[in-house]
């Protein structure tokens, strides 16, 4: 069900400002700046939290669109990011995260909640609104590779790509698992 309290902004060179300031000086954990998914270890290590924070602005400036915000009272406190698949060359190169066939499709990579905000929706109505963003851009399926928590409880920041429990109520269905707690899972939109 949709929370009225909670709105969804595509993240455009207009919220810019909004992005740098949910993700704060640590530049969500510890300086990435959502560019794991998107460039080489290497580079994501000699950037560091600045120069994440250059590689996603560059996205930004350039008119594409890496994710989207959600806001409450007009204060950004969550984000989530998606995109095509090939937008994301560490999962393109992953044997973890190979393809499970030659269908196209979108990815969500990650989840940034504020610390107070979370455990009220905001992941739910972040991953509705997902699903409405990349089917009015084309896309079909939308595919994403959480963690599968089991009944544990873990910090978030080791579950910045979702866990399997949100997907699951969110109607993803799981098509591959090459490690014991990391399902693939996709949902046709």
């Amino acid at each position: 069900m949709l929370n009225p309290e909670i709105k969804v902004q595509p993240v455009t060179t207009d919220h810019w400002e909004d992005l740098a300031q949910l993700f704060g000086p640590s530049g969500a954990y510890s300086g990435c700046w959502c560019m794991f998914w998107r460039i080489k270890g290497s580079e994501f290590s000699a950037n560091g939290n600045k120069g994440n924070k250059a590689a996603m602005h560059k996205i930004v400036a350039r008119d594409e669109i890496p994710g989207l915000l959600a806001y409450v009272n007009g204060r950004p406190v969550g984000w989530i990011s998606l995109g095509p698949r090939q937008l994301f060359g560490r999962i393109e190169r992953s044997p973890l995260f190979k393809p499970v066939d030659k269908e196209p499709v979108w990815s969500v990579v990650c989840f940034f909640i504020a610390h107070d905000n979370r455990g009220q929706g905001v992941g739910k109505e972040l991953l509705r609104a997902a699903e409405e963003y990349a089917r009015a851009q084309g896309a079909r399926t939308l595919e994403a590779y959480p963690i599968d928590t089991g009944e544990r409880k873990v910090d978030p920041a080791g579950i910045f790509t979702g866990t399997e429990k949100i997907f699951k109520r969110a109607g993803f269905k799981e098509v591959a698992r090459r490690k014991k707690r990391r399902p693939i899972m996709r949902k046709v939109i």
